[in-house]
């Protein structure tokens, strides 16, 4: 178990350095108040929801949280694995490789990045949040079900 733990702070430090990767490059782009001062005033185009940053505080933490019950859910899965459960939504020989499951595991979490990111592009701000706050719902219920699973 405690080479599932290295992987699993592998993981979370990988994730960390991408949010914050992704928040400095946010950073550069140019600012959409200061472009609107250097053009000439046009009508506002039509929004669908109350506009924000989308690497701003909240989808920063809710990402954060994605990654930590995508991290949850690859320790739960590799210990009742190691307790002899059979996994049920992939094959036991892909549990069984941990670099390849924990690549997996990493692109859940990029997936439900990029998905909230085509939400917040479309202007469907809530639903933007609601990506990650499902994910984490779904990826912290099998946790707890994995981590209740009996051995054979």
């Amino acid at each position: 178990m405690q080479r599932a733990s290295k992987v699993v702070c592998c993981l979370l430090v990988v994730q960390i350095c991408l949010i914050s990767e992704l928040r400095a490059e946010q950073e550069k782009a140019p600012n959409p108040d200061q472009q609107a001062a250097s053009k000439p005033p046009q009508s506002p185009p039509a929004q669908k929801g109350p506009t924000h940053r989308f690497w701003d505080a909240t989808n920063a933490a809710l990402f954060a949280g994605v990654g930590g019950a995508r991290a949850l859910d690859y320790a739960s899965t590799v210990g009742f694995r190691s307790r002899g459960v059979n996994e049920i939504l992939l094959s036991n020989s892909t549990v069984d490789n941990h670099p390849l499951f924990a690549g997996i595991e990493a692109a859940g979490v990029a997936t439900s990045i990029g998905i909230s990111y085509l939400f917040h592009r479309s202007g469907h701000h809530k639903l933007e949040r609601w990506v990650s706050i499902v994910h984490i719902g779904v990826g912290v219920g099998g946790s707890i079900r994995n981590f209740g699973l009996q051995p054979h």
